[in-house]
């Protein structure tokens, strides 16, 4: 048998050709942390200890999939996103860092405030407002979204997670149903922002595996989805209620201008930890 540090070895080889170092490490310690169920710290202190026949299997099984390019979030089941660990499959996109920063942002400008609504559209895996549930004093999280499938990967994180949540499955560009007239604190949506023109610019793990209608946008009018969101909010958010987009970074003051054309105030456009405009803002 095979200890931690020579399976750790075998990872990284095994998977070089599809993920170059260092991400090979990084993708390798979390298949050891997945299978082993032992966080960092626990692993680094364990290297010498033996993997049993059931976990060598599992590394195996992980492995394959992995040589064709497979994302490790998908293989594992799992990613990691704002302190929550959140189910996610092919029905979902895998939760970015930069979703994190837009996380972050809200629940900073809304700390020590109680009895929040909140809406996300587009929600996908629920990463949005569930973390949101998690870290603020939330009275009703709503997460809207089209695809089924999508919806019950964000209930079984919702159940997982116990965290109070409506799912609505309805076309963002249909009327929303189920949500009185200016009743929302917030509103936020990581909708699709990538242009068809800039598929050739992607990664094929990203392609191949990842859900394009939550990615994907015309490149005729990239900026559909916000000019609808935005008439949304000015519908649905109280005054003084507030409006998080994550967005492409070609389109912040584009982003932030339709904002301000839709009634919004206060719209600023928010640089990512990359410098990279990534989140616009607006107040009612």
């Amino acid at each position: 048998m095979a200890t931690i540090q020579q399976t750790s070895q075998y990872i990284r080889e095994s998977i070089q050709t599809a993920f170059p170092e260092p991400e090979a490490g990084a993708i390798a310690q979390l298949v050891l942390e997945h299978v082993l169920q032992l966080d960092r710290m626990q692993l680094s202190l364990a290297q010498q200890q033996e993997l049993d026949p059931e976990q060598e299997t599992q590394v195996q099984q992980a492995v394959e999939r992995l040589k064709k390019q497979e994302p490790v979030q998908y293989v594992l089941g799992t990613a990691h996103f704002y302190g929550l660990d959140l189910q996610v499959d092919e029905r979902v996109l895998i939760p970015r860092p930069e979703t994190e920063e837009l996380v972050d942002l809200v629940v900073r400008e809304h700390r020590g405030l109680s009895g929040l609504q909140v809406l996300d559209i587009c929600t996908g895996s629920g990463c949005i407002p569930l973390a949101i549930a998690a870290n603020l004093e939330v009275d009703k999280v709503y997460g809207l979204e089209l695809s089924e499938g999508a919806l019950q990967v964000a209930r079984a994180n919702a159940r997982q997670l116990k965290l109070p949540a409506a799912w609505l499955q309805q076309d963002v560009f249909e009327p929303v149903l189920g949500i009185a007239s200016h009743s929302l604190d917030i509103i936020t949506s990581n909708p699709p922002y990538v242009k068809e023109q800039e598929k050739a610019l992607m990664r094929t793990n990203v392609l191949a595996f990842e859900p394009h209608l939550a990615l994907f946008v015309p490149d005729e009018d990239p900026l559909k989805y916000y000019r609808r969101i935005a008439e949304i909010g000015t519908a649905l958010l109280k005054k003084g209620g507030r409006l998080y987009f994550e967005i492409n970074e070609q389109y912040g003051e584009e982003v932030r201008q339709l904002l301000l054309q839709a009634g919004f105030t206060k719209a600023r456009v928010v640089q990512d930890l990359f410098g990279k405009d990534r989140i616009v803002t607006g107040e009612l």
